[in-house]
């Protein structure tokens, strides 16, 4: 298993509010969070980072090689309300950080299983067979909306309140993160990745791109730059994880 990542500041942003990180947890498993922070000042920044922090913690200190499906979920469950749970504590104590927050997709690969969960719109999609699945479902007021049958999937992307969230870290003294299982990952293809990609790539773009795509060591630096040539405004991050013994 190979991983990769990238963040960059983009070309409009004064400030890279995104976060990522790779840990290595031992045996083969590895763990992939990315997080994109919201708020004034470096409050997003603020956010983003702590998320980081306290997942990175807790993962590392409480995954188990061999653990059954259960104990991840619930490992990452708990990561997830306790950075929720640290961030808002800081954004009720601090007037300048007031309203803060962060998106976050992290992942545990192992076993041959991926454990996905997810706050907000950065997304987790599953390559292979030469087919690209968007895994998580963006928190978003425009996604509710399309789930109701109330606009058209092609009115997500140019909605008024498709930047809206309906969920972050922080924001709310609770947070119901949405988990998922993905088995026999076996010569597939993980990324995960910030709105900043997602925002000017298609489904269909990425795919292409990944498949463009020759040096791994230079993947996930390629798809950030390929949303920042297609046109993105925000900060971008990636992580690009090959399931495979290559």
């Amino acid at each position: 298993m190979n991983c990769y990542s990238k963040t960059d500041i983009g070309y409009i942003r004064a400030e890279n509010q995104d976060r990522v990180c790779i840990l290595d947890l031992g045996e083969g498993a590895f763990a992939a969070i990315v997080c994109d922070g919201m708020g004034g000042e470096n409050a997003g920044s603020e956010a983003s980072s702590n998320a980081i922090r306290v997942l990175s913690d807790i993962i590392t200190r409480g995954y188990r090689s061999g653990a059954d499906e259960n104990s991840i979920r619930n490992l990452l469950i708990s990561a997830v309300n306790t950075a929720n749970a640290v961030i808002y504590d800081l954004a009720c104590s601090n007037e300048e950080m007031s309203g803060m927050g962060t998106t976050c997709v992290a992942a545990i690969f192992c076993e041959n299983n991926a454990h996905i969960i997810n706050v907000g719109d950065s997304r987790a999609y599953f390559i292979a067979d030469n087919e690209i699945t968007q895994i998580t479902v963006d928190h978003t007021v425009v996604m509710d909306m399309y789930i109701n049958g109330e606009i058209s999937k092609e009115e997500l992307k140019t909605h008024p309140k498709r930047n809206y969230l309906t969920k972050a870290l922080g924001v709310s003294s609770s947070v119901g993160p949405d988990y998922f299982e993905i088995k026999g990952i076996e010569n597939s293809i993980f990324l995960l990745c910030t709105d900043g990609l997602t925002g000017v790539c298609e489904d269909s773009d990425i795919l292409h791109k990944l498949n463009q795509i020759t040096e791994r060591q230079t993947s996930a630096d390629e798809m950030v730059q390929f949303a920042l040539d297609s046109g993105s405004r925000d900060n971008v991050s990636a992580v690009i994880v090959y399931c495979d013994n290559t």
